[in-house]
């Protein structure tokens, strides 16, 4: 109950006071490239439901089509104002939406597309697929230079597969089991904090 009033309490205060951003982002998105505003994709989040994340659209509307789930480095599906947004993490603001829905939280395991979640090992998919996901976790904070890492494998898709997925569900995991107020807390701040660097 109180995480839930946290949520409630900071994602409404934080879209009202990024209000002006967040239009002024819009703007910017659609001026850049032909296309909506804001890109919906399906992700998986708790009990295993599908639903659709909020995030500002940072490639061409034709990309899935033209190329794997994740990024790659400098991707050139990737419009101008998407790079920018991406190497801030604006793009993601857009799910405090998700956040005041409750769909997702401020602090849980990023919710992954269903074509990865079905690589997840079943004990590890049932508890962390317990929690709602959210907008921040320590597996995000462990990979936030994944694009650029995954820009150095042959196979990006796969390195995505074999190597850097098991190390963020072991991550989101633990994080499932031992999750408190307290610790989301600290996962916020330290968060902010690397934004902030970045």
């Amino acid at each position: 109950m109180a995480k839930r009033l946290l949520d409630l309490t900071v994602s409404a205060l934080a879209l009202l006071l990024l209000s002006p951003l967040l239009l002024l982002i819009a703007l910017a998105v659609k001026l850049d490239s032909a296309g909506p505003v804001f890109f919906r994709q399906e992700r998986v989040g708790q009990g295993g439901r599908v639903f659709r994340i909020h995030k500002f659209r940072t490639m061409r509307t034709d990309a899935e089509r033209l190329g794997p789930q994740i990024t790659v480095g400098r991707d050139p599906r990737i419009t101008r104002v998407g790079h920018w947004l991406r190497d801030r993490r604006l793009d993601e603001l857009p799910q405090l939406i998700d956040v005041l829905l409750g769909t997702m939280s401020l602090v849980g395991p990023r919710p992954e597309v269903p074509r990865y979640v079905a690589h997840y090992p079943a004990a590890l998919k049932a508890e962390v697929l317990a929690v709602r996901p959210g907008l921040t976790d320590p597996a995000t904070l462990a990979h936030l230079d994944e694009a650029a890492l995954l820009a150095a494998a042959p196979d990006p898709e796969r390195a995505y597969i074999d190597e850097v997925l098991p190390r963020k569900l072991a991550l989101q995991a633990d994080y499932a089991r031992r999750a408190t107020l307290r610790g989301d807390l600290g996962l916020l701040w330290r968060t902010l904090c690397a934004l902030v660097r970045r």
